[in-house]
């Protein structure tokens, strides 16, 4: 628990406001060891292209804006290049009222779900990337961690302060602040010769119905079926998600997929059976909590048998925290591997200097240990499963 304990504090989508450049280097430029694993998509939903988060924590805002990406092909739009940071703007915004209304009981940070992106979309409106420029967070002069001290000094300071005078100040030192490091929002802005707000845009342009869109986890020791408070610590809105078994919770990305709808995907990504670099994740049979040098080494040098996966091995994985809600991407498709095995496709957030180009492949036995939470349209579920689940 150690290793795992030391990871947590560096995680990408993690609360902490520390420095996560360790996790940068381990997990993303770790090497590629020419591996023998052959795919074949056999799925392969339309999808927009590969974006880079950095080292910054936004990979919620990333996954979950490309998801709506896709949703806008799937709807017969043309897709736009939305603003990934205008949505984490927003969401900062969120979270600072919440910080001082509940008196700094709260994590602040960079972690978010992609349901915010659809959250914020429906209360301030989208942006595409060209009105709202900034990418500088997390890849240039902007780092996280002094953004993320800076916002929370101006909030504990306006706690501190007794002054019965104070009013509200927050609320603009706040916005002052985004607007120098973020960049200022504009009221309208022109896209492809007609004037928009963020509203509007989002109304016209992304066309999406916030309210259709619905929220799967799976934990076996809380009635299914039923919606529950997911409990991660990016869920900072308290969003509530269907408790579905694990295996229908594959079940409905299977179905999904094969109807044209992608679905964005919350997960743990921490463990040394995930190889970005190497474009997989799977789970090796072997004792996943005292893995061996031996054992590392032979992870991604060809597919190997997995692990059946078991509810009770999914439940004591979230409740020791060796599965947390490290990072989340977008699952687009279906492939096999030359064994005839099945896997699913994910574009992922973090450029594309890997095996696949910015993609990977990950067994359905990590999604099943390892997901914290699905995300998707209300119409990629079948009828069959929508029957089950209680208001």
């Amino acid at each position: 628990m150690i290793r795992k304990t030391i990871m947590l504090s560096l995680l990408f989508c993690a609360t902490s406001i520390f420095a996560q450049d360790d996790l940068v280097n381990k997990v993303i430029n770790n090497a590629s060891i020419n591996s023998k694993f052959h795919f074949k998509d056999m799925i392969d939903i339309e999808n927009t292209s590969i974006k880079n988060q950095g080292s910054a924590g936004t990979c919620w805002s990333y996954s979950g804006n490309s998801f709506l990406e896709s949703e806008m092909i799937r709807l017969g739009k043309a897709p736009v290049d939305l603003a990934e940071i205008y949505t984490a703007r927003q969401v900062y915004l969120s979270k600072a009222r919440n910080y001082i209304l509940m008196n700094g009981n709260m994590s602040l940070g960079d972690g978010g779900e992609p349901h915010d992106v659809v959250n914020m979309i429906k209360k301030y409106g989208a942006m595409p990337q060209e009105a709202y420029t900034n990418e500088d967070y997390g890849k240039g002069s902007l780092k996280s961690a002094a953004f993320q001290k800076d916002f929370k000094a101006i909030l504990d300071n306006y706690m501190k302060n007794p002054d019965p005078k104070k009013g509200v100040s927050w609320v603009k030192d706040i916005n002052d602040y985004l607007d120098k490091t973020l960049g200022k929002v504009p009221a309208t802005f022109t896209y492809l010769g007609k004037n928009y707000t963020p509203h509007t845009f989002a109304k016209e342009v992304v066309g999406i119905v916030p309210e259709q869109y619905v929220e799967i986890t799976s934990y076996m020791d809380s009635p299914y079926y039923e919606k529950i408070l997911v409990p991660v610590p990016d869920n900072w809105s308290y969003d509530m998600a269907y408790n579905v078994p694990m295996t229908e919770m594959t079940d409905v990305i299977d179905a999904a997929l094969k109807n044209g709808f992608s679905v964005a995907w919350s997960t743990d990504v921490s463990e040394d059976y995930f190889s970005w670099k190497n474009g997989v994740a799977h789970v090796p049979n072997v004792d996943l909590y005292n893995i061996t040098d031996s054992d590392r080494k032979k992870f991604f040098d060809k597919p190997v048998q997995e692990k059946v996966i078991t509810e009770e091995m999914r439940l004591a994985g979230l409740y020791s925290l060796y599965t947390t809600d490290d990072h989340a991407m977008q699952i687009v498709g279906i492939a096999k591997d030359q064994g005839g095995k099945e896997y699913y496709k994910i574009k992922n957030s973090w450029g594309d200097k890997n095996d696949y180009k910015g993609y990977l492949y990950v067994s359905k036995a990590f999604v099943q240990l390892k997901t914290t939470s699905i995300y998707l349209h209300q119409d990629a579920l079948t009828k069959n499963f929508k029957s089950k689940l209680k208001a």
